[in-house]
């Protein structure tokens, strides 16, 4: 009998004690996974209509929102030791756990082609000063997405062991120098950063600076049990979500907000900031490793997601996701992204649901021989009717407007089934 070696990775059962990761581990994971540039640009729109004040308002109700949403779904990981995907089965039956998982990895490979090009854009232009457009790109700058693309793949192809080294690395990279570029663009600007933050207020509340918030990390968010199955307790893989990813969310808003209103023009990120200072290399290094521990976090998903699909091994789905993800890249990165914002209104009702399905039939979670639906199809009725609402009635926040009503269609199934 041919020797198998052991899935470190836990793809389609319970992350044993042994799998459990340290403290630090999990949160320089659970940080790296918030280190965003699309964050950057909502910290720039905040800047652009709310002062100081209420930026800090807006970062404090959004935080705790979306600290809520992913603390739970953190507990529920780490206590279960179950992917998201796995969780699906018993919330949206065996075949119904195939929605969430394909709205999730399709998600995810698309944020990861922008991602790519996201890199490879800027650095095209400023290290080799060529021109770049939505008409055209220069085969330089394809080279630079096929060879981000092989990197980024490699790290969630190898699993949690490499996405955690990437993160020892990159966190306190990204964070360390991005915060003295950020004090760098302060000192050198005319006016206080209250001040700057004054000129252009007043054409957005907090409530919808909150609101997105909320909208740039919900989507992401909903993937949190991949990782944080891998926390000592429950306990554990709340807090150091909820503690992460408002430290990581904040961070990038700040960078985009500094940059924003000190840099101004075109600037939407910190690999503005740092090539004003002059500091090119250090802004290609913050650009890429800032995106990386975003991109491989997110293919990780999408090899769990399309693994629970189609049976194949979450190695071969990574490796297929990111081929997929770099070919098509560049027509993402200038076509896509406005659907990507649309699908993210579509992932919060599922996480809803794996929240309110896990509090109301734990014991189903902690138990593995139980018997599961094939579809349950309130579920997956909420999760349509939520992403309907979610894209469509524009008020208050929309994906809190999505997961009420995805929990209100399963609690009448609920409600159904018992009777």
């Amino acid at each position: 009998m041919a020797y198998k070696k052991p899935d470190v990775d836990f793809t389609s059962s319970r992350v044993t004690p042994e799998g459990r990761k340290s403290n630090l581990s999990m949160f320089m994971v659970m940080l790296g996974f918030t280190f965003f540039s699309a964050s950057m640009w909502v910290g720039q729109q905040m800047a652009a209509g709310l002062n100081f004040g209420q930026f800090i308002g807006a970062l404090i109700l959004g935080g705790i929102i979306l600290g809520a949403y992913t603390g739970a779904l953190g507990y529920i990981g780490a206590e279960t030791g179950l992917t998201l995907d796995m969780l699906a089965h018993r919330s949206f039956g065996r075949k119904g756990s195939w929605l969430p998982s394909a709205m999730i990895s399709f998600t995810q490979i698309g944020w990861f082609g922008v991602g790519l090009a996201m890199f490879a854009i800027p650095v095209a232009k400023e290290l080799l000063g060529l021109e770049v457009t939505i008409d055209h790109m220069p085969f330089v700058g394809y080279v630079l997405v096929a060879v981000a693309g092989i990197l980024m793949t490699a790290s969630a192809y190898f699993g949690i062991k490499s996405l955690t080294l990437i993160s020892y690395i990159a966190v306190p990279a990204v964070g360390i120098l991005g915060t003295v570029a950020m004090i760098l663009a302060v000192k050198r600007g005319d006016s206080t950063l209250i001040d700057q933050f004054a000129v252009n207020s007043g054409t957005l509340s907090v409530i919808g600076g909150a609101g997105m918030v909320v909208g740039s990390f919900v989507s992401g968010g909903t993937a949190t049990p991949n990782f944080a199955r891998f926390s000592k307790s429950a306990k554990i893989g709340c807090l150091v979500t909820v503690i992460a990813f408002f430290l990581g969310n904040s961070l990038m808003f700040f960078f985009g907000a500094v940059s924003s209103i000190y840099v101004g023009g075109a600037a939407n990120d910190i690999f503005d900031v740092m090539m004003k200072l002059g500091l090119f290399w250090m802004a290609v290094l913050v650009l890429g490793l800032n995106i990386w521990t975003t991109n491989d976090n997110a293919l990780y998903s999408s090899g769990l997601g399309l693994s629970n699909i189609f049976g194949w091994s979450k190695k071969t789905m990574v490796l297929i996701a990111g081929i997929i993800g770099t070919i098509t890249a560049v027509w993402l990165y200038w076509n896509f992204c406005g659907w990507l914002n649309i699908l993210n209104c579509t992932l919060p009702p599922i996480g809803a649901i794996l929240i309110i399905s896990y509090f109301m039939n734990r014991q189903a979670y902690l138990e593995d021989k139980i018997e599961i639906k094939t579809v349950n199809w309130a579920s997956v009725i909420g999760v349509v009717l939520g992403a309907v609402v979610a894209n469509l009635l524009h008020w208050g926040i929309a994906s809190i407007n999505g997961m009420v009503v995805a929990v209100i269609c399963y609690l009448i199934g609920y409600r159904l089934d018992r009777k």
